[in-house]
Formats: C-alpha cells, sequence, structure tokens
C-alpha cells in the first residue's frame, strides 16, 4: 500500500483525523491539500517547531496523525480504528505502536518499548507513526517560547508527557522502510559528530528548560571531596574487569602496567570464569608486582559486580580508573595525567577523551570522542538526555565503596554517574588518554533489536529512578512543597 492509498484511507476518518504525512522535499512550506483533506510537510521538517505551530493550526479534528518518515507507509488492517479505540480508552496525550520495517528489501518484526519518566533521550524511538490528542497537541504548541531548528519534535513530546501520557501499543499495527542500515555500533558515535554541534545544544536546551517544568533540574551547587582521606597502599588503580578476552587482555594488561608516574599505583584485573584462554594470559603477567588478579566465584557478577570486587579489595588505590580490557591506553602517561586532574579539579568522577580506532589501531571517525558537550554549569542535567558520559573514567574510591556499581553487565558505568552527578561535580580531561578499539567482539558492537530494546529501557529506569530521587530533593530543601 503506498503513500496516496493512505491519505484516502486517513479521509475516511476525517471527522476524527487530520493526517500530516512526511515524504520527499517539495519546498519549505506547508500546503493544504483539500481534496484529501491532508497536508505535505518538507521531508526532515519535524525538527522545526514553526511546523507544529502550523501542523496544530491546521489540525481541526479530534486526533492528528502525524508521519514523521520521508518513506512509504502500509497500514495493517483496521490499525486506525485500534488506535482511535486504545486512545478512548486512555486518554492517552499521544499514542505510538509497534510495527514491521523493511531494511533492504528484508520485512522484520520491529517493536519499541514504552516510555517512562526517564526516556528522556532525543532519540526515542516511537517508529514513524504517531497520534496526538489535537487540544492537547495545541496546548503544547502554546506554551513553546523557542523557535527550534532541530530539537521541536523533541521539545514537542517532552511537553506532551508533562499534560498527559504517551502510550505504547504494543501491537504491530504498520510497516515503515528504515533507509539507516548501519549497525548499532556505527551509530553509537552520532550525537558527538562535531557536525552534529547545534542539534546537540538546542537538545540539551528542551531537555533543560522539561528538568526545570517537573522539579528536576539541579542548580550548579556541588559537594566537595576530601582527599586526605587515608589508608590506600597506592594512589591509584587501573581496573580491567574481563570476560573471554585471550586476544585483548594481553594487549590490556601491557598497556596498563606501563604507566609511568610519580606515585605508586597498581593493575586490577578481575576475570569472571573466562572459558577461552583469557586465565592463561593474565596468570602469563604475574611476575609483575604491579598485577593484582582477582578471579570471580561462578555466581552472577556482570561488570558492575567485577568493578565492586575491585573497589572493595584492599589493593585498591584512592582512585580507580577504567581501562576496558580490549581497550589501551593513548600512552604511558594517560594515569598521571587522570590523577593529576582529579586533584586539581577536586572532583569525585573524571572522565577523558578517547581516540577509535579498528582493532589494528588503525583510525575511525569520528576519530576523536571528546563530549565537548558537557559543562561544569549544566552537563549533570543534560546527562539524564545522553546515554553515556563519555571514557575513559575515573572515580574517587571513599565514594564508590559507598555507592557501588550496580550489578548488571549494561549500563553499570552510567547509572553510578548519573548518582555521583546528583551530589559531585563529575571534572573532564580533555585530552585524548584511551584508545577505543571497534571490533567484531565489542559489547555494543552488532546488537540484535531485543537487546538494543532492553538496553535502552534499562537506561530509561535508571534516568527514571535518578529523576524521581532529584525531584525528591529539590522538594526537601525547598519546605512547604
Amino acid at each position: 500500500m503506498y503513500l496516496c492509498e493512505i491519505i484516502f484511507i486517513f479521509q475516511f476518518y476525517m471527522d476524527r483525523i487530520d493526517c500530516f504525512v512526511s515524504y520527499a522535499p517539495q519546498g519549505d512550506a506547508l500546503r493544504r491539500e483539500p481534496e484529501v483533506a491532508s497536508v505535505e510537510v518538507v521531508s526532515g521538517a519535524w525538527g522545526r517547531t514553526e511546523v507544529w505551530r502550523k501542523v496544530a493550526e491546521a489540525s481541526h479534528t479530534e486526533f492528528t496523525l502525524v508521519y514523521t518518515k520521508p518513506t512509504e507507509l502500509s497500514l495493517v488492517h483496521y490499525a486506525l480504528e485500534r488506535m482511535l479505540q486504545v486512545a478512548d480508552d486512555t486518554g492517552a496525550a499521544m499514542l505510538y505502536a509497534d510495527r514491521f520495517v523493511s531494511r533492504g528489501g528484508e520485512v522484520t518484526p520491529s517493536p519499541v518499548i514504552d516510555y517512562q519518566m526517564g526516556a528522556l533521550r532525543d532519540d526515542f524511538e516511537f517508529g514513524g507513526l504517531l497520534l496526538l490528542r489535537t487540544s492537547v497537541l495545541r496546548e503544547a504548541v502554546a506554551d513553546m517560547p523557542v523557535d527550534y531548528a532541530y530539537a521541536g519534535l523533541y521539545d514537542l513530546r517532552l511537553r506532551l508527557s508533562r499534560l498527559g501520557r504517551l502510550e505504547h501499543i504494543g501491537e504491530y499495527l504498520y510497516y515503515e522502510i528504515e533507509t539507516d542500515l548501519r549497525t548499532s555500533g556505527e551509530k553509537l558515535f552520532d550525537y558527538v559528530d562535531p557536525k552534529n554541534h547545534q542539534v546537540q545544544v538546542e537538545m540539551e536546551q528542551a531537555v533543560t528548560d522539561h528538568l526545570k517544568a517537573i522539579g528536576g533540574y539541579l542548580a550548579p551547587v556541588f559537594k566537595e571531596v576530601d582527599f586526605s582521606e587515608g589508608g590506600f597502599a597506592v594512589e591509584a588503580s587501573v581496573v580491567i574487569p574481563c570476560r573471554n578476552r585471550v586476544h585483548t587482555i594481553g594487549e590490556a594488561l601491557r598497556s596498563a602496567l606501563s604507566q609511568e608516574t610519580d606515585f605508586p599505583y597498581n593493575v586490577i584485573v578481575v576475570d569472571d570464569n573466562s572459558t577461552d584462554g583469557t586465565v592463561e594470559v593474565i596468570r602469563s603477567f604475574l611476575d609483575n608486582p604491579r598485577l593484582v588478579y582477582i578471579a570471580q566465584d561462578p555466581s552472577w557478577h556482570g561488570i558492575g559486580g567485577n568493578w565492586n570486587a575491585a573497589l572493595h579489595h584492599p589493593a585498591c588505590g584512592r582512585f580507580a580508573l577504567q581501562l576496558d580490557s580490549d581497550d589501551i591506553y593513548f600512552d604511558e602517561h594517560a594515569v598521571q595525567k587522570m590523577v593529576d586532574a582529579f586533584r586539581e579539579q577536586r572532583c569525585a568522577m573524571l572522565v577523558g577523551c578517547y581516540r577509535i580506532t579498528d582493532f589494528n589501531l588503525v583510525p575511525l571517525p569520528p576519530y576523536v570522542v571528546e563530549h565537548r558537550e558537557w559543562t561544569p554549569e549544566n552537563g549533570r542535567n543534560n546527562a539524564l538526555r545522553v546515554n553515556g558520559l563519555g571514557a575513559p573514567r575515573g572515580f574517587w574510591v571513599p565514594l564508590l565503596r559507598r555507592l557501588n556499581f550496580p550489578t548488571t553487565r549494561y549500563g553499570e558505568d552510567y547509572a553510578v554517574g548519573l548518582r555521583i552527578s546528583r551530589e559531585y561535580q563529575i571534572g573532564r580531561l580533555y585530552e585524548v588518554v584511551y584508545t577505543c578499539r571497534r571490533w567484531g567482539g565489542n559489547s555494543d558492537g552488532n546488537l540484535p533489536l531485543e537487546s538494543i530494546n532492553a538496553h535502552n529501557f534499562y537506561k530509561d529506569r535508571i534516568r527514571t529512578w535518578e529523576l524521581q530521587a532529584r525531584i525528591a530533593l529539590n522538594r526537601s530543601q525547598k519546605p512547604g512543597l
């Protein structure tokens, strides 16, 4: 079923639905088509606030149906009836559904996930088809003081979420065509690409305004840290959690053990029951007095549990510095630079910069990831929008021993980073100290959709919990609210 047929079907429901579709660029303005009572929108224009103002003005029925993708759309039989039924039953401000997606000619089920309070990612996947309650749409648009060029749709759905529910219909109601055929690993660094800087600026403004509106914004006031606490055998520990990394753990250990510092440091490698020869590689380094080897018991640990084992080990230093088991430090001065930055910035957590390469260390775009979008004043608020805080990460161990990492294998670093930022400043070292190698063995290299959805849902849940805690914190500081 092609776009022209969809317009005809939409006309059948014109007593309740006005329809707006996006496809190939045909000018820079909205125009009305009386014969089918629909509107064409220039492709890619949904990020513009002015487009939503025109859509709200042009909608005259109870609901506004929007298709935001510039490709053909096909509806499952009685899909619109079902969407209207759920809209009537729930009173939702916006509804979205699972769908089938055609990628390179192959059609597969493509479910999305439930929206929740912490689903603040600007890349949250709703699918292309959105049913909006027109009265709520108009109320949201009327309250938009900023004319965005990129964040219009993001701003709109944040405002809609304050006015009502964003309801996920867990049923396959339409077909759409996917035009971005890259793997999950290839999409991972889109938001830090320098060409997207202005996009990120707008998205940050939108989420910051949203946090202020719901009481979740935190002013730039931070607790101080005291680095005088004693009892540490060394000043810093490089922590390497690993499982089945026989091809890379040796290079990681050589990189960590060859650091040059003006203070004592060690390397704690935590092996989580590897079965591929990783343990034998680790043991070949045990003649180095700097190496501390922790062999986990066979119960569940995840990456977070492996980190906790290192943090609570008596040999752990004052600062714990991350090194993934398939990565290496940029040079032999990385540990010194990170500890110096801790001391200078007096922060509880530190994030450096890294370069991206393939397995053989050939640079890959976007080459260097600096996270320049971070600002000391607003970083911890914007952290609720992005999906990660960067790498390599370092932690002030006395605080981490109180907080601990969640016992998971994904999102554990993001969770603890959000928790730290609630009270403490996260420092930044805008210098490359880490080499991140992208290869087929990366845990996020080419994930199936089920894993992507599970990961995103968990991170949204982390954000929900953190947001709830921040709102409660603000209320506790304002008696009478």
